[in-house]
């Protein structure tokens, strides 16, 4: 088993940057460019590749009052994450996410997964900018 985790401050409220993670219309804004998420009946999701062009069977739930999302696939058990969002004080937030591959041949590697995880992060505190700077003007 591997696992891997990265964090992010965002200048945001957690309640912000939950709300923007857990949009379930957007997640594709933030999420590795080569996922795609189509939601069925919640918890239930599809996860299309295109480097595969393999479409997974995956379950994905948002629990609003602890702040934090969690996925995984649903009949193999290959891998399995979960994001949460933490608020430091100041009007900002702290966000984690991790990975935990269960089955080897679904690990790309450290080095691919972390800088997936950076880009996920700097994506998201992108979406969560917009977000929060069109609210306010």
């Amino acid at each position: 088993m591997s696992e891997y985790e990265r964090s992010r401050t965002m200048p945001a409220q957690p309640e912000h940057v939950f709300d923007q993670a857990a949009n379930a219309g957007q997640l594709d804004a933030w999420l590795p460019s080569e996922l795609h998420v189509h939601v069925e009946d919640p918890p239930a999701v599809t996860v299309h590749e295109d480097d595969t062009g393999q479409d997974t069977p995956a379950l994905m739930r948002a629990e609003s009052d602890q702040m934090r999302i969690e996925w995984g696939t649903r009949e193999q058990g290959g891998y399995a994450g979960w994001l949460q969002v933490a608020g430091i004080g100041s009007g900002a937030s702290e966000v984690t996410v991790h990975l935990s591959f269960f089955d080897q041949s679904h690990d790309p590697g450290e080095r691919q997964v972390c800088d997936a995880l950076d880009d996920s992060l700097r994506r998201l505190e992108e979406q969560v900018r917009l977000r929060v700077d069109n609210a306010a003007g």
